[in-house]
């Protein structure tokens, strides 16, 4: 009987990623922070993303012909991709291809600043606050404040918070 019921306990037992989904979801309640949060929160990781790339890197001999390729944001993806992986090695997966195609639109912003267009630490310093801006209304309207508060890991929760609803609609486990 009792070996019964620690198996249906271990059945309910949410993992710690579900766990970390609820908790964000308290202050997310409100269909128009939600909708705010699906436009600024991928913005946002992408300009972090741009703004950690445009800091400048040292040229490393051992690295070669692999120079340029290396940067600081390489530091903050590998940090980030592993953290995701610890909580749910699909939502890390997911998360590198988004990180791949946001590092393509990076290198074109690189090509444009090359090309005599604005700088791309500019570019996403902009893209930046107004994003956070947006995050901040959403914030307001829902009138809780924003759960990094609290935690600061919840800044990397938010994009795959966004990520579990398209997995749960696809019907991909995570």
């Amino acid at each position: 009987m009792k070996k019964e019921q620690n198996k249906g306990a271990a059945a309910n037992a949410k993992s710690e990623v579900d766990m970390l989904f609820d908790k964000y979801a308290e202050s997310h309640q409100n269909h128009t922070n939600e909708t705010i949060h699906w436009i600024c929160v991928p913005l946002i990781v992408f300009s972090l993303l741009g703004l950690v790339w445009a800091i400048p890197f040292p040229h490393l001999e051992f690295l070669g012909r692999y120079n340029g390729y290396v940067n600081w944001a390489s530091f903050l993806i590998a940090f980030s991709v592993y953290y995701y992986y610890r909580l749910s090695p699909v939502m890390s997966y997911l998360m590198l291809l988004l990180i791949f195609g946001m590092s393509i639109l990076i290198v074109q912003l690189e090509k444009i600043e090359a090309a005599g267009g604005p700088a791309l630490w500019l570019v996403c310093l902009v893209i930046f606050v107004l994003a956070w801006i947006g995050q901040f209304i959403g914030h307001k309207i829902e009138g809780k404040k924003p759960s990094f508060l609290e935690d600061v890991k919840f800044l990397l929760i938010g994009p795959i918070w966004l990520l579990h609803f398209i997995c749960k609609k696809v019907g991909l486990r995570y």
